[in-house]
Parts: structure tokens; C-alpha cells; sequence
């Protein structure tokens, strides 16, 4: 699962990394409003935690923003304020949860565990599907409907794959690839997104797939059913 962390306060926001990646959760972070919206806005991450009293843009702002650009990310609200009307309000922007400081690391992930069941869209056995592709979340089996054959993902094949097929009918940019797959911060080169397609093109070939992974001159990739 993919998480931004918008948190000014430098020592919290690596604290709150190293714990996250130990639940294996690859985490994006960022100390201010302004680059945490931007981030956000991408629409690459399953959840994002954000404190209130940020530089820049405060959480309250950047939940509205978002909001408004039909960003449906649950956002996870962290402040230091307890008092209702503050609640009140981040909620009503469009927050979906919120946590007062301080706060047991048990409660944040357990609240992180909580909208991530929440929102999932895929069904109880964990498989999303796309023409004759269906992708097993919890092994990273993908499987064609047509041959009945199947094949184990990398994990950027993973990633990759899974943000196309959850997108289908959209066209999909190196960049919104490279952020869901290497992260918003990273050195990655573009042509590494090109990589990644050539080997998920040729698992698909493997199992004898008609869905096709298209390029879109100038614009990026989409699925095809190849029906």
C-alpha cells in the first residue's frame, strides 16, 4: 500500500516512515502544504495521513483543494487541536478520520487499517480485473480468464500493473507511473517506466493474454481488452 505523510515536524515524519515501512507500506513525505498537495494530487497514493498546522497550506486547505480536483484518496487528518469544532470542520472538507497528538502509534495504524478496508473496491477474494486479466493482491499471481494461465509479478510489475488496471479506461502518464511505482521523491528515469512495461507486456504474453498494455503517442499507456 502506498501512504503520503504530510508532517512538518522532521523527527514525527521519520518516526512515522521507519514504522510504516516496517508494516511494509512505502511512504512518500513531505513537510509542507504547498508539495504535499502537489503530491496528493497526483491521485497515486491509497491514503494520506496529514497534519493540520503545516507551513504553506494548512491540512484544512489541502483537504478542501484536493477535494475539489475529485481526489478521493482518504485523507486522514493529525492535529494538536482536540476541539469539536476543529474536528467538525476537517470532516466536513472531506476528511474521513482524524487524530489528536498525541496519539499511540497502535491507534494510527489501526485507523490506517481501518480506511484501508473501508475504501478498497476490490472484491472479498482480493482480485481486481480487467478483460480477461484478473490480479491477485495478495499473491501478485496475474491470470488470463482466456488461457487459465497465470504468472507472479515483480513487484514494479505489481505496482504497474495494479494502478493501470485500477484506472482502466484512463490514459495513464509516465509520470503518474513513475510516482505510483518509485515514489514521488525518487531519481528514477523516465525510461525505467519503459522497462517495467516491456516486462509486465511480456508476462502478459506469457500467459497468452489478449489484454494488451497501449501506448498513447505524447500521452502515456492504457489497458485494452483486445476483445
Amino acid at each position: 500500500m502506498k501512504l503520503l505523510l504530510i508532517e512538518d515536524e522532521i523527527r514525527m515524519a521519520d518516526a512515522i516512515k521507519e514504522i510504516f515501512k516496517q508494516e511494509s507500506y512505502n511512504t512518500d513525505v513531505f513537510h509542507d502544504g504547498k508539495s504535499g498537495l502537489t503530491a496528493l494530487l497526483t491521485g497515486t497514493y491509497d491514503i494520506a495521513v496529514l497534519d493540520v498546522m503545516l507551513p504553506g497550506l494548512n491540512g484544512f486547505e489541502i483537504v478542501k483543494r484536493a477535494r475539489e480536483k475529485n481526489i478521493t484518496t482518504p485523507i486522514l487528518l493529525l492535529t494538536a487541536k482536540s476541539d469539536l469544532s476543529d474536528k467538525v470542520m476537517g470532516l466536513d472538507l472531506g476528511a474521513d478520520d482524524y487524530l489528536t497528538k498525541p496519539f499511540e502509534i497502535d491507534e494510527l495504524l489501526a485507523r490506517i487499517r481501518v480506511l484501508s478496508r473501508r475504501f478498497v473496491t476490490h472484491s472479498p477474494d482480493k482480485l481486481i480485473s480487467f478483460g480477461d486479466l484478473s490480479l491477485n493482491l495478495n499473491t501478485g499471481m496475474i491470470s488470463s480468464s482466456v488461457t487459465g494461465n497465470e504468472v507472479r509479478l515483480s513487484e514494479k510489475e505489481f505496482y504497474l500493473l495494479e494502478y493501470l488496471i485500477s484506472n482502466s479506461g484512463r490514459i495513464i502518464s509516465k509520470e503518474q507511473l513513475a510516482t505510483k511505482v518509485w515514489g514521488y521523491d525518487n531519481e528514477a528515469e523516465y525510461n525505467n517506466v519503459e522497462v517495467y512495461i516491456s516486462f509486465t507486456r511480456k508476462k502478459l504474453k506469457f500467459i497468452g493474454a489478449k489484454t494488451e498494455i497501449k501506448a498513447v503517442r505524447g500521452l502515456g499507456y492504457e489497458l485494452r481488452s483486445g476483445e
